[in-house]
């Protein structure tokens, strides 16, 4: 079911009577709160958003969603059958929840909400989802930089289309094999750094058509009957093109997808594409990688003003709001480090936390906060600092810069010195006076997406003999790759490349 375009048309509740009465609801209602919400979102917050379109799903819709990595349509691949399987008898077993919605950056803005939710927390999820995250996605530099929210659901037709014509022309295992190694490189497929020409999606498909279109043209079977120059004379031109290319091919590249797809000497045109959009595909979620904390603190924040000034304004009880603020409070709930439950920062935590803490230090900050944040300490305008901070920072950025030394005290932090030369662990520092910019720069280093991957490039390529294909590992802090995981990720790079690879590594 769905909720197209909502317009502001359906004006509140005459009378000061509650936008949200019960736990039922139904589309008249979710119209009345979503302009409620999007008058407070836009007038008080100031919040810039792409049009919203929300769909109400089942449960067994959002499994459906859940295994296609969160997308309405995606390609058909064996492994995300496997997700629904598993994840549907976690479900079905009361071993996991689901979410309360799902959100696509794409413009409309997609927010899936489930059925089985009370009308208190559609509201929640609206605020949340339709605004908080449709705001972060639309305005935040990477997400400008890197993503096509106009083009990708456009895209992902295309190739949900393109497999399955492969599967048909090619067979389903071939397909599958290209996929297999494919996925398997999704993290070493993207680019990190800006390049010097962006195309959107919707470019990629058109540049596509046009070059079978050309190739089409270009073909001419009466070509066949011409000799061929001697052989001689073919060997001397195929070695001048073999060493061009050697030359054209920029090393080293840290996009292995990339390399292989422009490179290899053995895929086909079909498989190219395969690894085109795969890699497409990681570039998209690329952003979301760098920005958890922020995103979903943003959104966080902004469901929780949001709730708030809705119960002060009159327009939702008690009793609603409290059903909120349970869910939120166990949203952001953040374990200790000795408990069992512990993983790490709650990102929902976290960022709610330095999101509140922002606007406390524009409102009412302390002498400590006029040292470390003169630029914002005392300004009134706290939503503009919030706007200011959500469109030009990613989470390692973000917490070098603004996470305080009250919050490092609040959560208890302390910094472990890990080296796999010392077998042992050490406290650096912790949370006092000493220990403050450490902690908060080893914090800021977890969340750099590029510490937390390997750093593997491909240096060395011979085109003109044997073919191998060289690659290098740099290492960080002494720490090598498994070795069960490096074994698999090779051979899958030796099936999309033909020829032997080696990997060297090195230390940084």
């Amino acid at each position: 079911m769905m909720i197209g375009s909502l317009e502001a048309t359906h004006p509140l509740q005459p009378g000061g009577r509650l936008l949200v009465d019960g736990a039922e609801w139904d589309f008249q209602t979710v119209h009345r709160v979503y302009d409620a919400v999007e008058a407070i979102a836009r007038e008080e917050l100031g919040l810039d958003v792409y049009p919203n379109q929300i769909e109400i799903i089942s449960a067994e819709q959002m499994l459906d969603a859940y295994s296609s990595v969160g997308m309405p349509l995606m390609y058909a691949h064996w492994s995300y059958g496997k997700h629904f399987a598993r994840d549907e008898a976690l479900y079905r077993k009361g071993y996991t929840a689901l979410a309360y919605e799902i959100v696509i950056n794409s413009n409309p803005c997609i927010s899936y909400c489930m059925e089985e939710n009370t009308m208190a927390m559609q509201t929640l999820v609206i605020a949340h989802a339709a605004f908080g995250h449709n705001h972060f996605f639309k305005n935040n530099y990477l997400f400008q930089q890197w993503t096509d929210a106009a083009g990708i659901l456009d895209y992902l037709d295309f190739a949900k289309r393109y497999v399955a014509s492969c599967e048909e022309r090619y067979g389903v295992e071939a397909v599958e094999r290209t996929l297999d190694a494919a996925h398997a490189l999704m993290g070493q497929g993207i680019f990190r750094y800006p390049r010097a020409r962006k195309l959107s999606l919707a470019d990629y498909e058109r540049l596509r058509r046009e070059r079978l279109e050309r190739d089409e043209q270009d073909y001419r079977d009466l070509w066949r009957t011409v000799p061929s120059a001697p052989p001689a004379r073919e060997q001397d031109v195929a070695d001048d093109d073999a060493r061009e290319r050697k030359r054209n091919l920029r090393l080293p590249e840290e996009n292995l997808l990339y390399f292989l797809e422009k490179n290899s000497p053995k895929l086909r045109t079909w498989q190219r594409e395969l690894l085109r959009i795969v890699r497409n595909v990681a570039q998209y979620f690329y952003p979301q990688r760098q920005t958890k904390v922020m995103n979903e603190g943003c959104a966080t924040f902004v469901h929780y003003t949001i709730v708030n000034r809705l119960y002060d304004k009159g327009l939702i009880s008690e009793g609603a709001l409290l059903e909120i603020l349970h869910s939120h409070a166990n949203v952001v709930a953040q374990f200790d480090y000795n408990d069992p439950r512990f993983s790490g920062f709650n990102p929902y935590a976290l960022g709610f936390a330095m999101m509140q803490d922002i606007k406390r230090i524009c409102v009412e900050p302390t002498d400590e906060d006029r040292v470390w944040f003169p630029d914002i300490a005392g300004r009134q305008d706290w939503a503009a600092v919030l706007r200011d901070v959500w469109a030009n920072y990613r989470d390692e950025s973000f917490i070098r810069q603004f996470l305080s030394p009250r919050l490092i005290r609040q959560f208890r932090m302390f910094a472990l010195s890990d080296s796999a030369t010392d077998p042992k662990v050490h406290v650096e520092a912790i949370h006092d006076d000493e220990g403050y910019r450490t902690v908060r720069s080893k914090l800021a280093d977890s969340y750099d997406v590029a510490n937390n991957e390997p750093d593997i490039q491909v240096v060395g390529a011979d085109t003109l003999g044997d073919r191998p294909l060289v690659l290098r590992h740099t290492l960080r802090n002494g720490v090598g790759l498994s070795d069960a995981g490096k074994e698999a990720t090779l051979r899958h790079i030796r099936r999309l490349w033909g020829y032997e690879v080696r990997l060297e590594e090195t230390t940084g």
